[in-house]
């Protein structure tokens, strides 16, 4: 059985467990926010990504789609590592659900093509940073303290993933980087017949076409993130 679907498995079990009761967050904010970026130039269709929280609610197929990417037609980005200022990715909130515990994702990398799948878990001291009230400048709203109350997850050729945690008004933190599995049966777990979910824009055909895949390039830490222990 893969990890994959005895996550699923686990996940939903204890979804039914909670189904009778009513969700009480103990979080500090309204909700947290759950998003999806890729490396400039590197297309990721998202197929399906899961989410359980800490007090075992579920929620399934939270994100999917298209993935946020820096694509400037002069060529002038590179796709090498992650952009000196990332954002939040594109996401949602996730109301309703406690701190993050377990989050399953599979992907197309499109450039490959290729299909990954992986199951990971937030660490507590992550968690723990997600709670935290921090003095900040924020000058569109005025707001004087911030909240690193957004998990952002990057996708990138070759099965690479890296988590980071995030406020408006606060760098992002690294959490972790890993390796993600092949998924054998391919896009959309061979439904598709071997069809990728989209074509590759002109953009980034002459990317590649003049810069290749930078594999490799997206373990390091970007610059100025402060990695947690």
């Amino acid at each position: 059985m893969s990890r994959w679907l005895l996550y699923l498995i686990l996940a939903f079990g204890l979804a039914g467990c909670q189904s009778n009761a009513t969700p009480k967050s103990r979080l500090p904010y309204d909700a947290w926010y759950l998003g999806f970026l890729a490396p400039n130039y590197m297309q990721i269709w998202l197929e399906q990504a899961n989410v359980s929280d800490i007090d075992g609610r579920f929620f399934p197929n939270a994100m999917g789609g298209v993935v946020a990417m820096g694509q400037p037609a002069s060529l002038s980005a590179t796709a090498k590592g992650w952009p000196r200022r990332i954002g939040s990715g594109k996401g949602r909130y996730m109301t309703g659900l406690d701190l993050p515990y377990m989050v399953a994702v599979r992907w197309q990398s499109l450039v490959e093509p290729q299909t990954y799948q992986t199951v990971f878990a937030i660490p507590a001291w992550a968690r723990k940073k997600m709670l935290e009230r921090l003095p900040a400048e924020c000058p569109v709203s005025g707001r004087t303290s911030d909240y690193r109350k957004d998990l952002t997850i990057g996708l990138a050729p070759g099965g690479i993933v890296k988590v980071w945690i995030m406020g408006p008004c606060l760098d992002p933190i690294e959490v972790l980087t890993l390796q993600a599995e092949v998924e054998p049966k391919g896009p959309d777990q061979g439904r598709m017949n071997g069809q990728y979910a989209l074509p590759l824009t002109e953009v980034t055909k002459a990317y590649i076409d003049k810069y290749g895949v930078p594999y490799g390039s997206w373990w390091a830490p970007i610059p100025y993130t402060t990695v947690g222990p």
